[in-house]
């Protein structure tokens, strides 16, 4: 197996992104940069190539999880790690500037723009869309991540980031792992807490959105808050 480095200068995906620019790279040049290394047997183009095919074409290596990279003959944590930080990177830059100004109308659009990221996330992650009067997005942030309870999930952290983006009503939406959605106490305690506190300071929480494996519940849709 020919390794990079045994590669003519102008086939090293290095020297051709300097020569030539990054467009001209294919993706699994690409990839194997960020893969720095192969292995005795395969070159780390190589190794991009497998993962590739692995997760059916390059869109769909985003959607790989840890422990699916790991299987990966060659892939070490390293390897893996750097790949799921670019792939979680990107997914981010893309629905920011996808997300910039766009108006919420209705509970779906917020799943639909959660759903891919928090299906099979292993641990609850819990986010707020901050809005502005008109249902526009100003900010959306990840905030806690870990078991749900209100001792986790801090509300002068939530409305410190509501007062400096000046919204004016919030969504909130985390995560089941075990995929199953219906509300627990303590999301049933912590939406009522937090429509209090906004009531107070005149922020008002618009939804509450549990999401599981290719479902949702949304308080606002089945409790009659008002979107």
């Amino acid at each position: 197996m020919t390794k990079i480095k045994e590669l003519p200068k102008e086939e090293r995906p290095i020297e051709r992104l300097i020569e030539n620019g990054v467009n001209s790279l294919s993706n699994e040049e690409l990839l194997a940069i960020l893969l720095k290394s192969g292995t005795k047997n395969c070159s780390s183009k190589q190794l991009a190539e497998n993962l590739i095919k692995k997760a059916g074409g390059i869109q769909g290596l985003k959607n790989l999880p840890f422990s699916q990279l790991l299987e990966e003959k060659g892939m070490g944590t390293v390897k893996a790690a750097t790949i799921l930080a670019c792939m979680t990177l990107c997914r981010r830059i893309e629905r920011k500037e996808h997300a910039y100004r766009r108006k919420i109308t209705s509970s779906q659009e917020v799943v639909d723009y959660f759903m891919n990221e928090l299906k099979d996330a292993e641990q609850e992650h819990f986010y707020c869309i901050y809005l502005d009067s008109a249902k526009h997005i100003l900010e959306h942030k990840l905030l806690f991540l870990g078991t749900l309870n209100y001792s986790m999930v801090h509300p002068r952290e939530i409305f410190k980031e509501a007062f400096l983006t000046g919204a004016v009503s919030l969504i909130f939406i985390h995560n089941h792992p075990t995929g199953e959605v219906t509300p627990s106490n303590n999301d049933i305690t912590l939406t009522k807490q937090l429509e209090e506190i906004g009531f107070l300071h005149g922020i008002k929480v618009d939804d509450h959105i549990i999401i599981g494996k290719e479902k949702y519940y949304s308080f606002f849709e089945d409790c009659e808050m008002a979107l």
